[in-house]
This record gives C-alpha cells, structure tokens and sequence, in this order.
C-alpha cells in the first residue's frame, strides 16, 4: 500500500509540477499561431505542427501515467517517455530558434502580430525548458545518473536522429532535389540514415546481446560506418550541384528570385539548400565522434578479452549456459 501511495504521489507531483507546463506552454504557443491566420508562413505552419504533437503526446503520456496503463505496454515505457521527453525539448528549442529568425528577425518591425511573435518564441522556449527539466528530473531520479539520454552514445543516437528531421523539414518542396540524379541520392541517404539510426536506437532499448549471432556494438559499429560514409558523400554531392553553376546550381542568394522579398516569412530556396547543407556537415560532424566513441568501445572490449585469463573465460562461458541455471 506504501509503495501504490508513493507511485501514486510521484505520479501526480510530474503531471503537476512537469506536463502541466508543458501543457500549457505547447498549448499557448499555437493557439497563438492558429490567431495569425495566414501571416505565420511555412514556418510558422512547420512550428504549430511540432507544438501541436508535443502538447498531443504529452497530453496522452499524463493520460496513460495517472490511469497506470504504462505496464500495459509490451516495451518499456521508462525508455519512451524519456526519449520523447528529449525530442520534445530540442524540438520547441529549434522551432523557437528557427521561428525567431525567420520571422521576428523580418517581420517583427512591419506587422501587427509582433507581441503574438514575442509570446510565441517565449512560450516555445519555456516548453523546451520544461522538457529538458523532465530529462533531467527522470534520469536522476534513482539517485544516480545512468539514464541512456545523458551518456554520449544515448545523446549521439538522438542528435542524429533529431538532425535528420530537421533536414526533412527544409527539404519538403521536392523542387530542390528532383532535377538532379545526386540530389535525389543525398535524399535517399538523409532517409537511410534516419532508418539506421532509429534501428541503433531500437537496439539500446532492448537487451539484444543474446538474440544475435553478433555482437551488438560490432552491429552499431557497422551501422554507424555505414551511415558515415553516405553522409560523406551527400556533404560533397549537396553543395556541389546546389552551389556550383557548372551543375545546375545557383553560387549567390541574389540569383534567387524568391530571395529579393526580404519582408517574407517564408524561407526562400537558396536558403533552404544552404541549411540543408550545414545540417548535413552537423549531421556528418556527429556521426564521426559516434564512431571514434564505438570503435574505442569496442577496442577496449577486444582487449579486455584478450587479456582475460583463459580459465576465467572458461568460467564465463559455462555460468552462461543454461545447463549451469538453477530451476
């Protein structure tokens, strides 16, 4: 009875103190778009999507929690709810970024909606705090730090991932990449990749050591080179048919015609293909550390094994066969 008290009050004090500001920053933060009409502008639509599912989910995970559902669910919903918890907070942290840029940094001066502009960026970065508050609170929760969201690995699987969406997001209009053959390949690896990454992730939520013939870190390990080497490639292919006019592209934002509205809230194509490119060197950048950080892993554990006294490995192996468990 303690403990149902306990979980129930724990329970109560995250909704209260945790989902009810994210509630209400995510829930204000739209309302206040939706009041635009159509002033917000792409981005704008772009950012009210994100609040939208944030305050959607977040509103379902209050709902499952103070109804006890979470050990209805056939995986783990620690691991869910910390990892959305994550993405929530670098997604209200990038749409209020992306959103101030955009149009306060344009149309703030020209346009009636300038204080709905300011309380939107507010209330988005009060959300993103709120969210990071959670990830914080839930890994330290036990009393030591041992969450997969606050360790490297767990940081670099979700920033890839999190990268990757925010390049779907600028390459939305597929009149940036259909006209070229390698555009539309750096397309297919921005996909791939994102696949891969979220199979990596997948794996670090469940124990898969002894489901697979291999080895788990020599399976993030292939994974993670792999992704490397088709992001090195769509960081030369994507600046150089975008960029450099003897392919097709264009070397200067002036050249762009939807670039000379500079009262506009939308992002213009030259600009797009520009971020596209950045992200993808961020992209690149993580994935690199990703794998410096696997194959040292990795070669500690080989050398670890190697060193090991062979009668020790003899021990290991047996206690790990099921004849040695005791029923």
């Amino acid at each position: 009875v303690l403990v149902t008290v306990t979980y129930s009050s724990m329970v109560i004090a995250v909704c209260l103190f945790l989902h009810l500001p994210q509630l209400f920053s995510t829930c204000v933060a739209f309302s206040l778009m939706a009041d635009m009409g159509i002033q917000r502008g792409a981005i704008g639509n772009w950012s009210m999507s994100f609040w939208c599912v944030c305050f959607a989910m977040t509103f379902l995970i209050s709902i499952v929690e103070l109804c006890r559902l979470d050990s209805e669910f056939p995986f783990f919903w620690y691991n869910i709810s910390v990892t959305y918890a994550c993405y929530a907070a670098l997604i209200c942290l990038s749409a209020s970024i992306i959103y101030s840029i955009t149009y306060v940094q344009f149309l703030l001066p020209h346009s009636p909606f300038d204080d709905h502009a300011i309380a939107v960026t507010a209330f988005s970065s009060l959300a993103s705090v709120a969210y990071a508050t959670e990830v914080v609170w839930t890994c330290a929760r036990s009393g030591e730090f041992s969450c997969s969201v606050l360790t490297l690995p767990g940081l670099l699987h979700r920033l890839e991932i999190f990268v990757a969406c925010i390049i779907f997001a600028f390459i939305c209009s597929p009149h940036l990449y259909v006209h070229q053959l390698a555009l539309e390949w750096c397309v297919a690896v921005y996909s791939l990749c994102f696949l891969l990454s979220a199979v990596t992730l997948l794996l670090n939520w469940y124990n898969w050591d002894n489901r697979l013939p291999v080895p788990v870190p020599l399976v993030h390990l292939g994974l993670t080179l792999l992704s490397t080497l088709l992001y090195a490639s769509a960081v030369v292919l994507w600046p150089l048919y975008q960029f450099n006019r003897e392919f097709g592209g264009q070397p200067q934002r002036s050249s762009d015609v939807s670039c000379r509205d500079k009262l506009s809230s939308y992002v213009c194509t030259w600009d797009q293909r520009l971020a596209v490119a950045v992200l993808t060197a961020v992209n690149l950048l993580i994935y690199v550390v990703d794998l410096v950080d696997l194959a040292r892993r990795c070669f500690y554990q080989l050398l670890r094994l190697c060193t090991r006294p062979p009668g020790s490995l003899l021990l290991s192996v047996e206690a790990s066969s099921p004849s040695s468990v005791v029923l």
